[in-house]
């Protein structure tokens, strides 16, 4: 009998409530194990038993924050940046991104881009002539700009059918972030940045220079308003282009005229129904100006950052729900460290833009995961899953939400999600965009589950 014993547990683990569940694919979904009521975030904040809880208050928000900055080396403190770069500095960080590269690309029309065209990219990035010191200069982004590997907007693919993931695609910066200029392309239209979050190329125009004080100033100003909505914009104004119709995604912080005479126009408008907020703009000679703008009052905002609760995690990542992939970024969407980024954002928590930085960022409460670690510890710990928790597994990270009947749910920004139907057939949805689904279920490839692949899960809270 004692030699039963482990074999009678494996059966027990085998058949447990997450393992044996007859899951079905939905007609009205098509998504394995989603029901079209659990698209609404209502139906995972109704089964939470304090969902208003504050998990951490502002004062630990910024310890929090603080503790990223001090501990991680993915993020940047740009007050903290010497008065002049040095190559040894600046190289690594073009380098990292700027390197040639080594396996074949494809361009939007699925045709090989040649080797000179790579060449000539790759020089443009102008590595040799990275100053042995040059002064930093501080800038604010002026509107949405991508951040891109190479000093070019000449996308690249890995195979000639990929339409989705442009591999020079890095990141994006938004209105009224700071930069820290480290470098110039040889053609001059671009420059090498310094956020908070990532170092990579922008083109010049989408910048504004100024001095230190200003630029690093500008995200302390009082009040301000958060931006809680996917993506909101300013309203159309002919009278300054510069801010008209202007795209801000959810969790940025822009500051709020207060004192404007409620009875004078804002760029030909009467600003009663919106909030007068100060914006960044671009000069002719590239300088840093700020002009009035109006956000409208009906637009999702908020006067502080969301409080960090479990309710306001579920309902700010649906927000998404649905939203096209966009690597990077791209597709004026993001990808799924950035959606869970800005969720986050919007309750003014600061996260590493990458899932790789992010997965073993020492300032969490991480749970690091090896391939010696069995199933039944991993099975144990997605069981125990709070709503915000991050779960990462190579290349991809979700978000949990909640669980139904013992099983573990998720939303996550994918390109798709596979499983295998009561028969062991294989089937894919290409999601391609902010999704909801179970976690258990999903494989990784033709033998490994998510669950079998868990390498970290990050928690953001006590």
């Amino acid at each position: 009998m004692r030699l039963l014993a482990p074999l009678a547990a494996a059966l027990l683990l085998a058949l447990s409530p997450v393992q044996a569940r007859d899951w079905t694919v939905p007609a009205d979904t098509g998504v394995i194990g989603v029901e079209r009521a659990q698209l609404e975030p209502g139906y995972w904040v109704s089964r939470l038993p304090q969902a208003d809880r504050v998990v951490l208050d502002a004062n630990a928000i910024a310890k929090q924050n603080a503790r990223v900055y001090a501990l991680d080396r993915s993020m940047h403190d740009l007050a903290a940046l010497p008065a002049a770069l040095p190559r040894a500095t600046v190289a690594p960080w073009v380098q990292k991104l700027s390197s040639p590269p080594k396996a074949s690309l494809f361009d939007a029309r699925g045709r090989a881009i040649d080797g000179k065209a790579v060449a000539a990219i790759v020089a443009n990035a102008d590595v040799a002539g990275i100053a042995a010191t040059r002064t930093t200069r501080y800038g604010l982004v002026v509107h949405r700009a991508p951040l891109r590997g190479f000093p070019t907007l000449q996308p690249a693919f890995s195979s000639a059918g990929d339409r989705d993931i442009d591999r020079f695609q890095e990141s994006a910066l938004f209105p009224g972030d700071p930069v820290a200029v480290a470098h110039e392309s040889r053609d001059g239209k671009w420059w090498f940045v310094v956020s908070p979050r990532y170092a990579a190329w922008v083109e010049k125009r989408h910048v504004a220079l100024g001095d230190r004080d200003t630029v690093l100033g500008h995200a302390r100003k009082t009040p301000y308003r958060i931006v809680t909505g996917g993506e909101v914009h300013t309203v159309f104004t002919p009278e300054a282009p510069a801010v008209s119709e202007l795209q801000l995604d959810m969790g940025v912080r822009v500051p709020v005229l207060a004192d404007w005479p409620v009875a004078d126009p804002v760029n030909g408008q009467h600003g009663y129904t919106s909030h007068v907020i100060e914006l960044p703009v671009r000069n002719a000679d590239g300088s840093l100006a700020f002009s009035p703008a109006l956000l409208p009052r009906i637009e999702p905002t908020s006067a502080d950052y969301l409080p960090l609760t479990q309710a306001n995690i579920i309902r700010q990542a649906f927000r998404f729900l649905g939203e096209r992939y966009g690597w990077g970024h791209d597709f004026n969407g993001r990808d799924c460290s950035g959606f869970v980024s800005e969720v986050y954002r919007s309750m003014g928590v600061e996260l590493p833009r990458n899932t790789s930085d992010q997965a073993v960022s020492p300032a969490f409460n991480r749970i690091a995961l090896t391939k010696n670690d069995s199933r039944e510890k991993r099975l144990a710990l997605v069981r125990g899953l709070q709503p915000g928790d991050l779960i990462y597994i190579p290349g991809h990270v979700m978000m949990a939400i909640g669980q139904v009947d013992g099983e573990p749910y998720v939303i996550h920004d994918t390109t798709g999600l596979s499983w295998r139907d009561a028969d062991g057939t294989a089937r894919r949805a290409k999601t391609n965009g902010v999704t909801v689904s179970p976690l258990t279920p999903l494989m990784f490839n033709g033998s490994e589950s998510f669950v079998d692949r868990i390498t970290n899960i990050q928690r953001i809270r006590p």
